[in-house]
Parts: structure tokens; C-alpha cells; sequence
């Protein structure tokens, strides 16, 4: 697919080699200027990695501002620095991690649980430990009860969340993370295990329209049968009334999403930051509302894959990042569905094939070559064989790890 670089050019030759640190501390920081140092540390990490994509630092700083970010509303949260003596005599950073408590998720589960995000680590099992181990403490500190701690998580399920443990060779796509392939290694080596697995789906539009092409056939079927028996209606979003449609979608999100492993309702606030956030990314043509009588009853948010241009970027707008940007937004062929929602009561009816039908279409005559449908939850029996159905095959695995704490 278009966004791997060639073969000769593999994640292990650009990253790290193991590495000896002679001896560190870990602290917690508080300042703006560590937590600057804290948001450029993985350019240190993924030097000269083809696949890695920066964010941009002016985003990671309001992410991390308490003013904000509507999140920390519910959450406690602290950052911390590994640091060793480098070879100028100041202090070197090799290594980040957030310890966090969401209450919100603690509530809505009925659990006692912590969380560890932003973990960001040279290759060596020591500093990894210890880090982990820092996050650890700090749950049980802040949360004697808690029975156990996962990750990464950046900071809930509504954002990044996972470790990359396969599918290395391609680059991620929007708000989806990456990570060194020696990241898994090091947080089992101490003592996590598996929390959760997240499945990235794709495909070609091209091949989803052969004429051939089972798939096809048995979806537009479905999709003739779901339009006349239920006399459903579907729309595309109107951006110029943003505010309302994201309030439409948050109440079938959380309705859609509610008996899912980890999920956490969105808030009013959190919605409306997270329309501030994508905005600039979403075409209106590839999100859609489903409708009976006039009431939104499920709703697809496929948008393009902006992280090529954000690469490009290196992590700031300006002074000529700007530019950068829209001029790689032109070379973009890749969709990623980022979420989807049907109210429970109109399940097992093949909306959810309505919603890939229509947004297949419109991505195939907007010219994107490619389509991601992710993350899946491993255990969502019902939307991996309605993906696999359709043709999508699973070519990225992520994983939360969790830990049980004494």
C-alpha cells in the first residue's frame, strides 16, 4: 500500500540499539519548561524513523493544560522524567511516562483501577522498569484501593490509546500511535500482560468495487432490504452547523459505545473540544447520519488520513510547516473510519453496512485509494465479522496491557 516505505528500509535500522545508562533519576515535573522537555523527548526517541509522524508540539501543550484539556475534569494526572547526566553535563532525558486515575472511568466501570500514558523509553529494560514502576506507585499513592493498572493509554479510550505489536512497516494513520517494536518487549518484561487487543482493518476501495466482487453484491442487497424495511434515511454532516451535529453524534456515541471494554461516556466538554480538534481535518462528505423520521439513529466519522501532511510538518505550523502541510494534503490517499454508532435498539438490522456503503462510495469518488476501519475491540465478535464480511482484512495489532497491583 501506498504509505509503506521499500523494504530496504526497516524500524530496526533507525532506531536505538540497546543502552547501558551509567545511572538515572526519575522525577515528577510541574514546570512549563519540563513539560516542554517532556513533548520534544520523542523526537529523540524516533530520530531519522520513516515511519513515525510528530505531533504538533503547540497541540501537545494544550493537551497537557489542565485549562484546556475538559478531560482533566475527571482526572488526576502526573508526568514523569527519567533523566541521566549527558555528555555536556546537563541532564538528558531517556525516558517519559503519565501515571493517571480517571475517575469517571472508575465510576462507570464499578473499578478501582490506574492508568500509565505518554510512556516514551530509550531500549533498556532498566529505565523501562523503573518508569512503569513510578507510574505504579503513584496509582497506589493516589488510589490505595486500585487493583490494577493499564496502558498506555493517552489519557482515556475517547483518545490514543494502545501499543503497536505488529504491522510496523506502514505508518500510522490519524490518531492512531506508533511506537518502536521493542516497546512490547519491555513493558512485559515487566510484568504486564494482556489488557486488551485494538485491530486496525484495511483495504482498497478499488478492489471493494470489482464487479466480482461478492462483498459487493451481498452489501447492496443488504443495503436495498435496510432502506425499504425500515424506511431509513442517510445524510451527510452539515459543518456549518458543527456544534449541533457533534452534540447528534456525541448521544449515539455514548449510547452505541456504553457496554464496550473500557469506554467512558463523552462529556458536552469533551465533545466540543474534540470538534475544536478535528475540524480542520473532516470533509463533510465522509460523515454520515442515519435517520428514522428525522432522528438520528447512527452516525459514521470517516475521515482523511492527515498524517501525511503532519509529517511533513515535523511538529510546527509555522513558519513554513503551514505551507508544508497543504502542500502534502494534495498527495493524501488514505481514509481512516475513525468511528461508528448505532443505537442499540436498530442493531442486527444492517445499518452498519448502510453507513460503509455510502461511505465507500463517497471515499471511491472523492479518489482515496485506501481504507482503515480501526481500532476494533478484539472481543466486539459482531463488527470484526461485519468488517471481515465486507472485505476488510486486519493488518495492525494493538495492544493495552494491564498489570494487577497487591
Amino acid at each position: 500500500m501506498s504509505q509503506s516505505v521499500p523494504s530496504s528500509v526497516t524500524p530496526s535500522a533507525v532506531l536505538p540499539r540497546q543502552s547501558e545508562p551509567a545511572g538515572f533519576t526519575i522525577r515528577e515535573i510541574t514546570s512549563a519548561a519540563d513539560k516542554l522537555r517532556f513533548i520534544k523527548f520523542p523526537w529523540e526517541i524516533y530520530k531519522g524513523d520513516p515511519y513515525w509522524v510528530p505531533p504538533f508540539i503547540s497541540e501537545r501543550v494544550d493537551f497537557l493544560n489542565p485549562k484546556k484539556n475538559p478531560s482533566f475534569e475527571h482526572m488526576e494526572v502526573a508526568l514523569f522524567l527519567a533523566e541521566k547526566p549527558g555528555s555536556s553535563g546537563r541532564l538528558q532525558i531517556i525516558g517519559t511516562i503519565a501515571a493517571l486515575i480517571n475517575h469517571r472511568h472508575n465510576q462507570f466501570h464499578g473499578e478501582k483501577v490506574g492508568f500509565f500514558g505518554l510512556f516514551e523509553v530509550i531500549n533498556n529494560q532498566e529505565v523501562a522498569c523503573a518508569l512503569l514502576e513510578t507510574a505504579e506507585a503513584w496509582v497506589k499513592q493516589h488510589l490505595p484501593e486500585a487493583t490494577a493498572i493499564r496502558g498506555p493509554m493517552n489519557f482515556s479510550t475517547n483518545d490514543e490509546c494502545g501499543t503497536l505489536i505488529d504491522g510496523f512497516e506502514a505508518r500510522p494513520v490519524v490518531f492512531m500511535t506508533y511506537n518502536p517494536p521493542y516497546y512490547p518487549k519491555l513493558i512485559e518484561s515487566a510484568g504486564y500482560g494482556t489488557g486488551m487487543d485494538l485491530y486496525a482493518y484495511a483495504m482498497e476501495t478499488a478492489k471493494f468495487f470489482e464487479p466480482d466482487n461478492p462483498f459487493l453484491q451481498k452489501l447492496e442487497r443488504v443495503v436495498k432490504v435496510v432502506r425499504q424495511r425500515y424506511k431509513l434515511t442517510i445524510r451527510p454532516a452539515n459543518l456549518k452547523n458543527l456544534k449541533a451535529e457533534m452534540l447528534r453524534l456525541k448521544g449515539i456515541y455514548n449510547s452505541a459505545w456504553e457496554h464496550n471494554w473500557g469506554f467512558v461516556p463523552v462529556t458536552n466538554a469533551e465533545m466540543e473540544h474534540l470538534a475544536e480538534g478535528i475540524v480542520k481535518f473532516v470533509d463533510p462528505r465522509l460523515v454520515f447520519f442515519v435517520e428514522k423520521d428525522g432522528e438520528p439513529v447512527a452516525f459514521g466519522l470517516t475521515v482523511p488520513d492527515v498524517n501525511i501532511p503532519v509529517q511533513k510538518a515535523n511538529g510546527r505550523l509555522f513558519p513554513i510547516g503551514w505551507l508544508r502541510f497543504l502542500l502534502a494534503r494534495r498527495k493524501i490517499d488514505w481514509v481512516r473510519v475513525f468511528a461508528m454508532g448505532v443505537k442499540e435498539e436498530y442493531r442486527n438490522m444492517g445499518v452498519d453496512a448502510l453507513i460503509y456503503y455510502e461511505t465507500a462510495k463517497a471515499a471511491a469518488a472523492l479518489g482515496y485509494k485506501y481504507a482503515e476501519s480501526s481500532w476494533i475491540l478484539a472481543n466486539n465478535t459482531m463488527m470484526n465479522n461485519s468488517l471481515i464480511n465486507i472485505g476488510f482484512k486486519v493488518y495492525k495489532t494493538y495492544r493495552v496491557y494491564e498489570k494487577a497491583l497487591a
